[in-house]
């Protein structure tokens, strides 16, 4: 396998497990919705919002994002958008949150929001090369009655055909002083309905790797997200690899939003691949960052020490931790196999 040369971070065909859409609006976008929904943004450039120390400070950021967010046709705006863009720098699928309870508790409609994604997808798939499916995120902040009735809300569309793209529950947002087994009851009702289950766990500064035993064993996830504090105990990391407990990790934003790390030098994303975890590279919250998904393979190289060729391994692998069933993950990696062989050698 040859993999080299100046855009080979693009070129690798990338699974993305671990982005939330509402992170990935373009600045342009957000500046433009603000406007029609009312809410004018603090500053004139939005790229000047992303400035933040924790990532509490961040969630108020994109809080704000959020709530530029008001009809069907702005959610099935960005999520085309976020598509089109990340197929460009070689996203082919892509297991998406959204993350709905801001909007719930202001009044939208669950349906009109799933129908606006799903609207968007639709459209991104007709013209570049990517599929998606949704993941509904559990807003940790608001309690474990409201993700209960979210669960309980996605498990109504799902009975009226009118959630087909989705295909699991996670739980995101504050990760400190959250009692996390509390969640508990709506993990359970999302497996009743047979939705797939992931939880943000082991992110924030201050968060122990107890969190990520707490998801495995009490909510039941079959995926982790982020989960870096996972190095911190050794016999959770031996059962997580053994076990083939998928954690997708998001380098860049624990440095730049979670700012657990100093720089990605610091990112134990080497250790924890060394050590037989199945991990994937995402990027949560681009457009946060000013990141895309190549730019994030491109640092880490350049940040973690990984070669261009043993990360187009590691994509590669993560298509063992989607939850397309065993004949897609087949199709994909034989695709991505092609693609990698393919990839441009430099001349001498």
């Amino acid at each position: 396998m040859a993999v080299t040369g100046p855009d080979v971070y693009d070129g690798i065909p990338k699974v993305e497990l671990h982005c939330h859409v509402e992170g990935t609006v373009r600045p342009s976008t957000v500046v433009e919705l603000a406007r029609r929904a009312g809410h004018p943004l603090p500053v004139d450039d939005p790229r000047q919002l992303y400035r933040y120390d924790s990532l509490d400070s961040f969630l108020a950021i994109f809080w704000l994002v959020q709530e530029t967010l008001l009809t069907r046709d702005d959610w099935a705006r960005i999520a085309y958008e976020s598509l089109v863009d990340g197929a460009a720098h070689g996203l082919r699928y892509r297991e998406m949150f959204f993350t709905p309870a801001r909007h719930l508790a202001a009044g939208q409609d669950l349906g009109e929001i799933v129908a606006g994604l799903t609207d968007g997808i639709e459209a991104a798939e007709t013209e570049v090369p990517v599929r998606c499916a949704l993941v509904a995120d559990i807003d940790k902040a608001y309690g474990p009655a409201a993700g209960l009735e979210l669960v309980d809300r996605i498990g109504d569309l799902l009975r009226g055909g009118r959630a087909r793209r989705v295909i699991g529950v996670g739980a995101d947002s504050t990760e400190l002083g959250v009692d996390l087994a509390a969640f508990a009851p709506a993990f359970a009702a999302a497996g009743r309905l047979g939705l797939r289950r992931t939880c943000h766990a082991g992110e924030a500064v201050g968060a122990g790797p107890e969190n990520i035993r707490i998801a495995i064993d009490v909510l039941g996830v079959e995926r982790i997200d982020h989960g870096i504090a996972i190095v911190e105990d050794p016999a959770l990391l031996r059962r997580v690899a053994s076990e083939g407990i998928p954690l997708t990790v998001c380098p860049t934003s624990n440095v730049v939003i979670a700012n657990r790390y100093a720089s990605l030098a610091e990112h134990p994303l080497p250790a924890m691949r060394d050590a037989g975890l199945l991990v994937t590279i995402n990027t949560d919250d681009p457009a946060m960052m000013g990141l895309d998904l190549g730019a994030e393979y491109r640092a880490v190289a350049d940040g973690c020490g990984f070669t261009a060729a043993s990360l187009a391994e590691l994509a590669i692998d993560g298509i063992r931790s989607t939850w397309l069933d065993a004949s897609e993950q087949a199709a994909l990696r034989a695709d991505f196999e092609g693609v990698v062989a393919g990839l441009p050698v430099p001349e001498a």
